[in-house]
């Protein structure tokens, strides 16, 4: 006769979090995109929480863990950095929100979470999701494009640094400067 040795089932998760399932990030993605999360802990219990990611070195997220007070909640902002996204990809990049009521010491969180019991954790889990900004700015882009045909729009930041414009006035000046000295050394020498 074998006996099974079952892990314990895991509590349902204490925090009541919004949105539920799905973090949504609005590009385009050329800068650092935002997108907030709240934590709301109905029970009369202090809670630990954590919040962790598929994807660390592409996400910064704060505050990432802490302690929220029965009744209390705590908006926590995921960054999502810049990169080049391509909407023919799929994303699965996720987020999980781990969490454990409080021991009456919280001051050394790290020591709390090493001492959580596996039965004790309480884990949600969310999708995230990339979407581009409304059409109307799209529109807008393609007008402006439109109307200077014959100049290649740059794309990127790195494009900028290397276009360089020089303004009217200093060209005027490079100019008259060219001509002074022009005339000082046709009549000085």
């Amino acid at each position: 006769m074998a006996s099974a040795t079952r892990a314990p089932a895991k509590p349902p998760q204490i925090l009541v979090l919004d949105p539920p399932a799905v973090l949504k990030f609005k590009g385009p993605f050329t800068a650092v995109v935002t997108t907030h999360l709240k934590l709301h802990n109905p029970s009369e219990r202090k809670v630990c929480f954590k919040v962790k990611s598929t994807n660390p070195h592409l996400y910064c997220v704060r505050p990432n863990s802490g302690v929220i007070e029965p009744g209390s909640t705590v908006t926590v902002e995921a960054m999502l950095q810049p990169f080049n996204y391509d909407a023919s990809q799929e994303v699965k990049h996720k987020f999980m929100v781990q969490t454990v009521f409080a021991p009456p010491d919280t001051s050394d969180l790290e020591a709390v979470w090493k001492a959580a019991k596996p039965g004790e954790l309480m884990d949600s889990k969310l999708r995230c999701v990339f979407e581009m900004e409304s059409n109307k700015q799209e529109t807008g882009l393609r007008l402006r494009k439109a109307a200077h045909p014959d100049k290649p729009e740059p794309t990127s930041c790195t494009n900028l640094k290397h276009r360089r414009t020089i303004s009217l006035p200093v060209v005027l000046l490079v100019i008259g400067a060219g001509f002074i000295g022009f005339l000082l050394g046709k009549y000085v020498l």
